[in-house]
């Protein structure tokens, strides 16, 4: 786990399933302690139980549930992801449902993002200038922001990647200076700049 703002902890696991590293946080200040797309670090639960305990974790998308379940079995977590994507959630996850525009663990704000699938949704996390943490909408791997891999994206793949660009272009005029990733490592500092130039807007 790296600390890569005050009180922002990050980190990377491998995903069995898809065979590629996977990104997580923790913010213990947070909303009385926040997760986002969790999977369990080096060191598993005892190393987040050293930073706090997690009341809070925000699924960008329903396929990023991942270890939640052990989380909410240790500190109580509560499970939050859209409402569209609850369908995914039959084998006895305990997931409570927001919609796009709520306010979530009291100052964080669920911003719709669609496209992919209809409950993909961005969280504005007000701390450190603002932080959009961002699902499967863009990657970060090398330099640049991109997309998942074409296979991944529907039958009409230019189309999605248009949509996806529109609907992130909605939030440039948003107070936010960092990027986290499901997908990628972090972007701190110059964040809407980096976002501004995937999404074509100056």
């Amino acid at each position: 786990m790296q600390e890569i703002l005050p009180g922002i902890w990050h980190w990377t696991s491998l995903h069995e399933n898809i065979g590629q590293p996977v990104h997580s946080c923790f913010m213990p200040n947070v909303g009385g302690g926040v997760v986002i797309d969790p999977r369990l670090p080096d060191g598993g639960l005892d190393a987040v139980r050293e930073l706090g305990e997690p009341a809070n974790a925000l699924l960008t998308n329903r396929h990023h549930y991942r270890h939640s379940g052990r989380f909410r079995l240790e500190f109580g977590t509560v499970v939050h992801c859209h409402a569209a994507g609850m369908h995914e959630f039959t084998k006895g996850e305990e997931v409570e449902p927001f919609e796009h525009g709520d306010m979530l663990a009291g100052s964080i704000e669920a911003l719709e993002v669609g496209v992919l699938c209809p409950e993909e949704t961005a969280f504005l996390i007000p701390v450190h200038g603002g932080i959009l943490a961002l699902g499967d909408c863009v990657i970060h791997y090398g330099w640049k922001l991109g997309f998942v891999p074409d296979e991944y994206l529907g039958d009409d793949v230019p189309a999605v990647k248009l949509g996806i660009k529109s609907s992130l272009a909605r939030y440039l005029d948003l107070e936010f200076e960092h990027l986290l990733f499901a997908h990628g490592e972090p972007v701190i500092g110059n964040g809407r700049a980096r976002l501004a130039d995937f999404a074509g807007k100056d």
